[in-house]
C-alpha cells in the first residue's frame, strides 16, 4: 500500500522524488547542490523531521532525505518485514542508484544505526558522519531493554497500531518544544490506518531483535569508518540516549569529532534545534 497524503508546501517545500527500488518504491527528496549529504530518519517520523536543516543547507549541500520503506510517503510492501537491517539495505539501494561518491550521512534514533549499516558496506565513498541521539551497538542499559519488551507487548503494539501511540504520545514527549497542530498533522496523516503503522510497531522489537547487526556495527564501525570526520550533535535533555550514557562511547569511536551540545533538546533535536544542527554541519564540512 501506499499513502496518499500531500505535504504543505509551505511547511514541506521540496519536489517528491521515487526509487523503485528491488524492496518497495521509496520516496525521497533530493535538494541543492554539492557535496551530497544523505539524512536518516528514525522512527515514527520521515523525511518531513529533517525540513528546516535541509533548506539551512540546501544552497551549500545535495541534500538527500529518504522515507524508509513503511514510512512517510513510501510503500508499505507486502512481505516486507521491516527490520533495521531491511532498511539498511533498501536505503543502501538508494545510495547506489544515485551513484553517491564522497557522501556524508546524518542519523539520528534508528538512523544511526541505519546509516551506519550503509556506510560500513561503502567506506571508502564515506566522507564523514554526522550523528546525534543514537546508538549503533546493542542497547545493554536495563531501560532500553524495558522499552523495548513493554512495546513489544500485546497491549501496546494495539496502541502503537490502533490509536497511533507512538506519534500522539512520544513526538510531543521527545520534544522540548511544542510542535504546531500543523507539523503533528505531518506526522500523523503518513500513517492513516493500522496498516500503515506496521514499521512504526516492528521498531521497538528490533532494539533486541537486531543484536546481531548491532554487534556487528559495535565492531565494524570504529575499524572501517573511525578515521573519518565526524560531528556528534547531542540533544542534552533526552532521556532515551542520555549525553552521559552515549556521547563517551561515541566520541572513543570516532577521535576526529567535533560536539554540538544542544542544551535544552529532547530527543527529535531536528524539531528542537534545526539551525545550531546545520550550522555544526556547515563549520565541520561547508
Amino acid at each position: 500500500m501506499t499513502v496518499e497524503f500531500t505535504p504543505d508546501p509551505q511547511l514541506y517545500p521540496f519536489a517528491s522524488q521515487w526509487f523503485d527500488g528491488p524492496r518497495g518504491r521509496m520516496h525521497y527528496v533530493d535538494e541543492g547542490s554539492g557535496a551530497p549529504i544523505m539524512f536518516c530518519h528514525g522512527n515514527p517520523t520521515w523525511s518531513f523531521l529533517y525540513r528546516d536543516i535541509i533548506v539551512a543547507l540546501r544552497d551549500r549541500f545535495r541534500c538527500i532525505a529518504p522515507d524508509y520503506l513503511g514510512f512517510g510517503l513510501s510503500e508499505r510492501p507486502s512481505g516486507f518485514e521491516y527490520t533495521v537491517e531491511q532498511h539498511a539495505d533498501a536505503v543502501g539501494d538508494l545510495v547506489d542508484h544515485l551513484g553517491l561518491d564522497g557522501y556524508l550521512t546524518m542519523g539520528q534514533d534508528w538512523g544511526g544505526p541505519i546509516s551506519m549499516a550503509v556506510d560500513v558496506a561503502r567506506a571508502d565513498r564515506v566522507r564523514g558522519v554526522v550523528l546525534g541521539n543514537t546508538r549503533f551497538w546493542p542497547a545493554d542499559d536495563l531501560r532500553a531493554k524495558i522499552f523495548s519488551k513493554v512495546m513489544s507487548s500485546r497491549p501496546l503494539q494495539y496502541a502503537i497500531l490502533q490509536r497511533n501511540f507512538f506519534v500522539e504520545r512520544l513526538i510531543p514527549a521527545g520534544t522540548a518544544r511544542r510542535l504546531s497542530p500543523e507539523v503533528m498533522a505531518h506526522y500523523r496523516r503518513v500513517q492513516p490506518t493500522p496498516e500503515a503503522r506496521l514499521g512504526v510497531a516492528r521498531m521497538p522489537r528490533e532494539i533486541l531483535a537486531a543484536r546481531p547487526l548491532l554487534e556487528q556495527l559495535a565492531n565494524e564501525v570504529p575499524a572501517t569508518l573511525g578515521s573519518k570526520p565526524a560531528v556528534l550533535v547531542w540533544g542534552m535533555k533526552d532521556p532515551a540516549f542520555p549525553p552521559g550514557q552515549s556521547l563517551p562511547r561515541m566520541r572513543a569511536a570516532f577521535p576526529d569529532h567535533v560536539v554540538a551540545e544542544l542544551p535544552k533538546a529532547k530527543h527529535f533535536i531536528q524539531e528542537d534545534a534545526p539551525e545550531r544542527i546545520a550550522q555544526a554541519i556547515i563549520e565541520r564540512f561547508g
